[in-house]
This record gives C-alpha cells, structure tokens and sequence, in this order.
C-alpha cells in the first residue's frame, strides 16, 4: 500500500459565500480558515493548498462578546520611531469593517508561504453585494 498525495490537477475549488450578520467574531473567522486551509475536503493534505475561496458579507454587523468591544484594540506599527498606533474596536468598525474580519482570519492561518496562498482566496465586503456572482458561490451556514 502506498500512501495517496492528491497533484495539483485533481484540486477542484468551490466558492462559498458566510454571512457575518449578527455573527461572533471568533466562530466565524474559525469556520472560514477552516474552509480556506482546506480542512473540510477530505481529500485534506497539510502541505497542501487544498482550500476552497470564502467571500464574507456584511462584515459591518459582526459582533464580539462580553465587554470586547469596548476593550478590543487593534495595534500596527508604522516603521518609525514611536510609531506604534492603536485604535478601538468601535472606530475600526465604523471606519474599515473589512479589515477587522481579515485580520481574525488570517491570524488563525499558517505563518508561511502557504498560508499567505491560502489567504488570497478569502474576500470581505462591507454591504451584502459582492462581485462574485459568476462564480456561483455556494451559501455557507455559520456554526452556532
């Protein structure tokens, strides 16, 4: 018996779409890396991009637990000194709700090259429109 590696030809991707309303934040983002790192295929390889693409919608109105968020802050370095900024979770909401979905996701992916591969299929938008309709995305059901 030999053991089975999948190539690069039998890997079919689907499209799925999740629809962050009234979602939490960290349930949501685990489902989709889970989706994107290919973990749902049983054909699941680890050094493998096996994944399929996510499109997130109504990033806008996701939500966190408890008292997060009035006390999440989201952090980044500008490269200068004394270039450490923050901003709340409330305002980076307001201003960029994408961002604050991408940034769970991605953080729940593998730090290499292949998890960076596996982060270029996901795609976040603000409202409920997305261009993605020739793709014939498939709805995802967000676990509870």
């Amino acid at each position: 018996m030999s053991t089975y590696i999948p190539s690069a030809n039998e890997i079919s991707r689907k499209w799925f779409v999740l629809d962050a309303s009234g979602e939490t934040l960290g349930r949501l983002a685990s489902q989709a890396a889970s989706v994107l790192a290919g973990k749902t295929s049983p054909k699941y390889t680890p050094f493998i991009d096996m994944g399929d693409h996510v499109i997130v919608i109504n990033a806008e109105k996701i939500k966190l637990t408890g008292l997060k968020s009035q006390q999440k802050l989201y952090r980044r370095y500008t490269g200068f000194p004394g270039g450490l900024r923050e901003e709340a979770f409330d305002k980076l909401l307001a201003r960029k709700p994408e961002k604050i979905l991408e940034e769970a996701i991605k953080g729940m992916l593998p730090k290499s090259k292949l998890g960076r591969q596996m982060a270029t299929k996901l795609k976040v938008y603000r409202g409920d429109k997305h261009p993605h309709e020739a793709q014939q995305p498939q709805p995802l059901a967000a676990a509870k």
